[in-house]
């Protein structure tokens, strides 16, 4: 295989100090949010050229995606946990370019999808690799302090993807998405496979056989706290997937902010940035739990304070605006207090089979979050009153979910 030849070829034996690490784990986890946030402004481009007569179909694009990445994780977690961690997410980036390729020439709207779909499923293998890395070199509330810090980097893509999108769109066509997504997949695999060693070494790899595959499976399964933080994570991405589905239709229809909607978004997302390197502060002294259950019970209270303003108040123009971007600042931010938190504690009890968990993780919260996120997102009534009350909803129940583990004192 080119890729694990490639891997052995290249292979450094001195670990990365950690801030090395954390940009670097940053720029694996934002493949997935950069292929998605990037697309949207080709959206209406897409749709016009290749279905005129359904131009909504172009935003099948995002989901064929996500599902691909999605149902990725489940297949990079066990090839990681038996080839390595370099040489699997090296086949992941080589299926991400490969599909990016693909998508350029595909001349029908089908196949786009189709190659978005395995783009996704490349896309799993940064993201999966890059969690079970993170396992094997760290554990407990430094692994969360390490989870933290790369979101805190990790979410400036978010804020500045669609800008990116737009500019190559405007300037070289839609096509160029693709062309974009193979540069930044080779930038990033280059920098991880001559300054990033190996981190599974072979006494601790597992067969990839089918009974050892179910068999890590079912040791995840049959983890109680990793079910609870599960569940707990499925609630915290619902709740932020119905706010980024809701979040053009309020800002643009509701709030009236017209053209200028990327910029309150991106306004909203960087300020959120500093949650990440806040939490790798706190973590050492407060711990995961204690954070994520504050993170919770105050968004439980802001949602709730501003779902009531909005019903009281029925605010207009700029004050409306303001107050809902307040909020959503909030959101972000306390999901800044939770994710990286939440992500640790849950694999925690699970270092044997790091990779496998990492993907099973990933991957259920990913495919769960959507059926809490969609009726939100399919409920909106020109107001914010479905998204406010979801919000409050997730994350009361994600509250009361975390007192089931009151025996973590990590």
């Amino acid at each position: 295989m080119i890729t694990r030849r490639i891997s052995q070829h290249i292979s450094p034996q001195t670990p990365l100090r950690l801030r090395e690490y954390v940009l670097l784990i940053a720029a694996l986890f934002s493949m997935v949010a950069f292929s998605i946030d990037s697309i949207l402004p080709a959206l209406p481009e897409i749709g016009a050229q290749l279905v005129p007569d359904n131009i909504n179909k172009a935003q099948l694009l995002i989901s064929a995606f996500v599902i691909g990445a999605g149902l990725g994780q489940l297949i990079f977690g066990p090839l990681s946990d038996s080839m390595g961690r370099r040489f699997s997410l090296s086949m992941g980036m080589l299926l991400y370019m490969v599909a990016a390729f693909a998508a350029f020439w595909a001349q029908s709207l089908e196949a786009i999808l189709f190659w978005r779909f395995v783009q996704g499923l490349g896309a799993a293998g940064p993201r999966t690799c890059g969690m079970a890395m993170t396992r094997d070199l760290y554990e407990g509330r430094q692994m969360a302090r390490v989870n933290s810090m790369a979101f805190g980097f990790f979410v400036f893509v978010p804020a500045v993807a669609p800008m990116i999108g737009q500019w190559i769109v405007l300037g070289f066509g839609w096509r160029q998405m693709f062309t974009a997504y193979i540069l930044l997949a080779a930038a990033i695999l280059t920098w991880f496979l001559v300054r990033q060693p190996e981190t599974l070494p072979n006494e601790r790899r597992r067969p990839l056989s089918l009974r050892p595959t179910l068999a890590a499976f079912k040791v995840v399964l049959q983890t109680r706290v990793t079910l609870i933080y599960m569940a707990i994570i499925t609630l915290a991405f619902g709740q932020l997937m119905a706010f980024i589905s809701s979040a053009q239709q309020i800002f643009v229809d509701v709030l009236g902010a017209g053209t200028n909607f990327p910029y309150y978004f991106a306004l909203v997302t960087v300020f959120s940035a500093f949650s990440g390197f806040l939490n790798a502060q706190l973590v050492m002294r407060l711990g995961m739990r204690r954070l994520a259950l504050a993170g919770f019970a105050t968004q439980t209270v802001l949602a709730s304070l501003t779902l009531l303003a909005w019903w009281w108040l029925a605010p207009q123009g700029a004050f409306a605006l303001w107050l809902f971007c307040g909020w959503a600042t909030t959101l972000f931010f306390l999901n800044g207090l939770s994710f990286g938190n939440l992500n640790a504690l849950a694999i925690q009890p699970l270092g044997h089979v790091a990779g496998t968990a990492s993907a099973v993780i990933g991957a259920v919260p990913t495919v769960a979050a959507i059926a809490i996120a969609a009726p939100i997102g399919l409920a909106f009534n020109n107001t914010p009153f479905p998204l406010l009350i979801g919000v409050t909803t997730c994350s009361a129940l994600a509250w009361a979910l975390m007192q089931l583990d009151r025996g973590n004192m990590s």
